[in-house]
């Protein structure tokens, strides 16, 4: 019996199936890593520089926290290496330098992958007094995501003032949120949150732990910190309201390990940080992130049952 190849609609069929399987399987991921001191002097360091971007290629979003950069030139030098490594475009949102002193000074800055994901808007907090480092919000937009719109507000705390500063996200959050009319807001950065800086008696004066339309995607028992002498999790992610929640691939909030992923011995780890990474996943746009994982069992079956049959 001859071979006959199967026709060409049913492989095109085939084709597309696959493609928006891998794109729902892919998702995009948000991820948020604070680098203490990243200068020009320690973007300059080959080592630091290639480590991080390997770190920031895995992710549509970054925020990076520890920014001084003044004059652009460390994260000018980090854009480059990222559009050399990758095949993405990234670009950066930066905030101006924050702090009460000196030695306090630090931007928050995101880095995107222009093909993913646009920036519709950007707002710096300015009510004095509430923060060391203000949260600069900046609101994006996705024809990759599930949820299409949304606003990312970073937070860097300073230790001692930890439980206020988390409290008061939630005047931020009413502040963005009017503006843009958008409540699919997350939080997310090094918020201290953990061990003696933020524990259980006082999680009452914090209004995103009390008031129940607030997610706390890092748990509590996650240790999001590099030294063996410590484990808390300082590091957080939180989202606002079911519908962001919904969007959010299940079970993909975590912290990175880099050092594990890329076998690299904890002297190397902590030339950028002290901290890990932590990352979270949006569901993807295309049809099948939606879909069960038995309806997609019996659909690609059914394909290959048709695609058989033509043979």
């Amino acid at each position: 019996m001859r071979w006959r190849p199967p026709p060409l609609p049913l492989v095109f069929l085939l084709f597309s199936f696959l493609s928006l399987f891998i794109g729902a399987a892919s998702g995009f991921k948000i991820c948020a890593y604070n680098v203490p001191n990243f200068n020009p002097t320690k973007a300059s360091n080959y080592r630091v520089r290639h480590t991080l971007t390997k770190i920031l290629s895995r992710c549509d979003i970054s925020l990076l926290q520890g920014v001084k950069d003044s004059d652009g030139k460390a994260i000018q030098r980090l854009l480059a290496s990222l559009n050399r490594y990758e095949h993405y475009k990234y670009q950066s949102v930066s905030s101006k330098s924050l702090g009460n002193s000196p030695k306090d000074m630090e931007q928050y800055v995101f880095i995107y992958r222009n093909e993913t994901v646009n920036v519709m808007g950007q707002h710096q907090y300015q009510k004095q007094q509430s923060f060391v480092r203000e949260p600069f919000a900046v609101h994006f937009k996705s024809n990759k995501t599930a949820i299409k719109s949304f606003i990312l507000v970073p937070l860097h705390s300073e230790p001692q003032q930890a439980v206020q500063e988390i409290d008061r996200l939630y005047d931020v959050f009413e502040e963005v949120s009017q503006k843009w009319n958008n409540t699919n807001v997350m939080f997310l950065g090094d918020f201290h949150a953990g061990c003696a800086y933020v524990n259980r008696a006082n999680r009452k004066n914090i209004r995103l732990f009390s008031n129940t339309t607030f997610h706390w995607l890092i748990r509590d028992k996650v240790d999001t910190t590099v030294p063996d002498l410590t484990t808390c999790a300082y590091d957080r992610i939180v989202v606002h309201g079911e519908g962001f929640l919904k969007a959010i691939s299940p079970y993909s909030a975590q912290v990175f390990n880099f050092g594990r992923e890329f076998k690299l011995p904890k002297k190397r780890v902590l030339e950028l940080s002290n901290h890990l990474p932590v990352e979270v996943q949006l569901k993807s746009s295309a049809p099948l992130s939606q879909a069960t994982p038995l309806l997609i069992l019996l659909s690609v079956c059914a394909i290959v049952q048709s695609f058989l049959s033509a043979l």
